[in-house]
C-alpha cells in the first residue's frame, strides 16, 4: 500500500511538472456522463397522466402545487375573499376568448382556470349580461310596437330584477348542485376528476359570455335570425360545458356520465332559450281602443288589432 501511494504521489508530481511546463496543456476529466434534454423528457413522457395530455402542458401542475402551498386567510376577513378578485385585465381577456372560442381536447380547468379561479370575471360577465338582456328587451318591444298609434312606450323596469334573479341563480345553483354531485359520485367512483366550487362557478360565468353580443343581434326583429343565433351560442358555450365535464363523469357509470352532461347541456339551453323567449319573443299586448266622440253626440269605437 505504501508503495501505491508513493506511486500515485509521483505521478502527480509529473502532472504538476508538465502543467508548470506548459500551461496550454490539454487535461482530461471524468465525469458522470450527461442525459440529452430531448431524452430525459422521452423518459418522463410514460409517466404524464391522461390530464396532462389535455391540458397540453404541465406549467399549470406546478403552479397549482405552488398555489396549493400558499396560506389562506381566515373566511371572515377581507383578505379572504380578496383572492377571489386577485386577477388581471389580460387573464380575464385570455379566459373569455377561451371560452367563446374553445379549442377541441382540450380543459377549460386546467387550461386557464385552475392556477387562479376568480370570481371577478363571473360577476361582471353575469352582471353585463343582466343589463344587456333586460335593455335590449325594451328595445326589441319598442321596435316591434314601433308606429302603432295606440302604443306608448314604457320602459319595463322589472325585467331588470327578473333578469338578475335568472341569471345569478343560474350561475351559482347550478354550479353548486353540479359540485354536489361530482363529490358525491366521487366517494363511489375513485377515478372521477374533482373540481372545486370555485372552478365550477368560475367555468359557468365565462361560458356566459357569449350570451352577452347574442342578446344585442336579439334586437333585430325576425324570428329565424334569432333563433339562429341562439344555436350558435348553444353550440359554442355548451361545448366549452362538455369538454370541461365530461372528463370528470366519462370513468362513472354510462349511463350516468351521458344523462350528467345532457343535464348540463339541456339547463345551459333553457336559460337561452327562455330568455329568448322571455324578454324579446313576448306575445303582443291587446292595446285599447281609442274612442272617437261623433257629432251628434253618440261616440264610437274603433277596434285596433
Amino acid at each position: 500500500i505504501t508503495c501505491l501511494v508513493m506511486h500515485l504521489f509521483a505521478e502527480f508530481d509529473d502532472a504538476a511538472n508538465l502543467l508548470a511546463a506548459n500551461p496550454d496543456a490539454t487535461t482530461i476529466s471524468i465525469d458522470e456522463p450527461e442525459i440529452p434534454k430531448n431524452q430525459h423528457s422521452r423518459l418522463q413522457e410514460p409517466g404524464r397522466e391522461e390530464d396532462d395530455e389535455l391540458l397540453g402542458t404541465d406549467d399549470s401542475d406546478k403552479t397549482e402545487l405552488l398555489a396549493g402551498q400558499k396560506k389562506s386567510a381566515p373566511f371572515w376577513t377581507f383578505e379572504y375573499y380578496q383572492t377571489f378578485f386577485d386577477v388581471d385585465t389580460y387573464q380575464v381577456l385570455d379566459r373569455i376568448k377561451g371560452s367563446v372560442f374553445p379549442v377541441p381536447g382540450k380543459n377549460f380547468v386546467r387550461l386557464y382556470i385552475r392556477s387562479n379561479p376568480d370570481l371577478y370575471g363571473p360577476f361582471w360577465i353575469c352582471a353585463t349580461l343582466v343589463f344587456t338582456i333586460a335593455v335590449s328587451g325594451n328595445l326589441s318591444n319598442f321596435f316591434i310596437h314601433l308606429g302603432k298609434p295606440t302604443y306608448h312606450y314604457v320602459p319595463e323596469f322589472r325585467k331588470v330584477s327578473i333578469a338578475a334573479t335568472t341569471i345569478y341563480a343560474y350561475a351559482w345553483l347550478v354550479p353548486l348542485a353540479l359540485w354536489g354531485f361530482l363529490m358525491w359520485r366521487n366517494t363511489k367512483v375513485m377515478n372521477i376528476v374533482s373540481y372545486s366550487f370555485l372552478e365550477i362557478v368560475c367555468v359557468y360565468g365565462y361560458s356566459l359570455f357569449i350570451y352577452i353580443p347574442t342578446a344585442i343581434l336579439w334586437i333585430i326583429p325576425q324570428r329565424v335570425v334569432r333563433w339562429v343565433l341562439v344555436v350558435f351560442s348553444l353550440c359554442l358555450s355548451g361545448s366549452v360545458l362538455v369538454m370541461t365535464f365530461w372528463p370528470a363523469v366519462r370513468d362513472d357509470n354510462r349511463r350516468i356520465a351521458v344523462a350528467t352532461v345532457a343535464t348540463i347541456l339541456l339547463l345551459h339551453a333553457l336559460l337561452a332559450v327562455g330568455c329568448l323567449a322571455y324578454f324579446f319573443d313576448a306575445p303582443e299586448l291587446d292595446f285599447p281602443a281609442p274612442i272617437i266622440p261623433a257629432h251628434n253626440g253618440t261616440t264610437v269605437i274603433t277596434k285596433s288589432h
